[in-house]
């Protein structure tokens, strides 16, 4: 029996495939299901159904016809209930895919979700799932949230571009989800990158560290090593500043305690009001009354007073009449006009004394003419 045992253990080792070395397309004939493939009909049947927004109604009662067309091919029924705002999907007998109602369970989704019909039909083929993220309840503040789910498109969807393109999935924002299309891998990591938006890591992040990660896998000489001294590692730097602490008051060390506070009983014995009789506590109560009433009439009279009292006048200023301000100008014009006056006389008495500069020599002018007619 141990002999019989070897044998079959060494058969199951050399029947063992290497699954890395098969292609692709290999795999895809190999696991391909075929009518044929199906022994008889499903014996209960499934459903599934999902509510649209009002506004997608005219886009759906439009594009109806090509998605019953397109689900008939694999005898999947589907129904549009325009009253109650809803979508449904249900197996048949002529069903010969037993998944393939999950395939269009997801398709329905999509096109609740704003995804176009072109696009949504990608996701019934066997590579291809999707994933609807709802962020709706990731934050709590509605404009931190619309801040956020902003940051995912980017100034004009260009950063949405690039997490397309770098994870090969197709991303819809609609509303408070994100729908994603694309290969199983690639849908983690678009997730990941919705949700640590909304965890307020901008997506710019995740987008660096993709950019390096598909320039590391063209190397195949990493393909087995870590990649994590090649990544960045981005620290946070929005931190909290603290606060600065009050000044605490420092505390005198007393040897002995503070003497406790009086109480009303310890008042009345040293003033001697607790000995007092009750008609005489009466009697003293009456006239301390009559004391305030006297002193707050006081109070009010003179603040009455004080409106009759007439403020302190200011001493007036002397005027000058018109007549003798005319006077003063005259007057200081007539002393302008004489100092003019004065002036001009003194030049005159200079020029009298000496008119020798002003007379030609007539000599000197006859030597003149002598040298210019030589």
């Amino acid at each position: 029996m141990a002999k019989n045992n070897k044998d079959g253990e060494a058969k199951e080792k050399s029947t063992a495939i290497d699954l890395s070395t098969i292609s692709e397309e290999d795999m895809k004939k190999a696991l391909a299901f075929a009518p044929e493939d199906m022994a008889g009909p499903l014996l209960e049947e499934s459903s599934f159904a999902t509510l649209f927004p009002k506004y997608r109604e005219n886009y759906l009662r439009e594009v109806w016809p090509l998605v019953t067309k397109t689900l008939e091919k694999n005898g999947v029924s589907c129904k549009l209930d325009l009253v109650e705002g809803s979508m449904t999907v249900s197996t048949t007998r002529k069903t010969w895919d037993p998944y393939f109602i999950l395939k269009a369970r997801d398709m329905i989704k999509l096109l609740a979700r704003s995804v176009p019909f072109p696009q949504a039909i990608k996701v019934l083929d066997d590579d291809t799932t999707c994933d609807i993220i709802k962020i709706g309840n990731l934050v709590q503040n509605k404009e931190r949230f619309v801040k956020r789910r902003q940051r995912l498109l980017g100034p004009n969807g260009n950063t949405l571009k690039a997490i397309e393109l770098l994870t090969e999935c197709y991303v819809m924002i609609q509303g408070s989800t994100v729908a994603a299309m694309g290969r199983h891998k690639n849908l983690a990591s678009v997730r990941r990158i919705v949700e640590d938006c909304m965890k307020n890591i901008h997506p710019i992040y995740h987008i660096k560290e993709l950019m390096i990660r598909k320039e590391l896998a063209k190397d195949p000489k990493l393909a087995n090593e870590s990649w994590d001294r090649f990544l960045p590692r981005f620290k946070k730097r929005n931190v909290k500043q603290k606060k600065p602490k009050a000044g605490k008051r420092e505390k005198k060390h007393e040897v002995f305690p503070p003497a406790p506070t009086p109480s009303k009983i310890d008042l009345q014995l040293a003033s001697g009001e607790y000995f007092l009789k009750p008609d005489e506590k009466r009697a003293r109560d009456v006239e301390r009354k009559k004391q305030l009433a006297v002193e707050n009439g006081a109070k009010k009279d003179a603040e009455r007073a004080r409106a009759f009292v007439a403020p302190a006048e200011q001493a007036a200023k002397p005027k000058v009449t018109q007549g003798e301000d005319e006077s003063e100008k005259i007057e200081a014009l007539k002393q302008k006009f004489k100092a003019q006056a004065q002036v001009k006389d003194k030049k005159r008495s200079a020029g009298d004394g000496d008119i020798s500069e002003y007379v030609a020599d007539s000599t000197l002018s006859k030597k003149k003419k002598k040298s210019k007619a030589l």
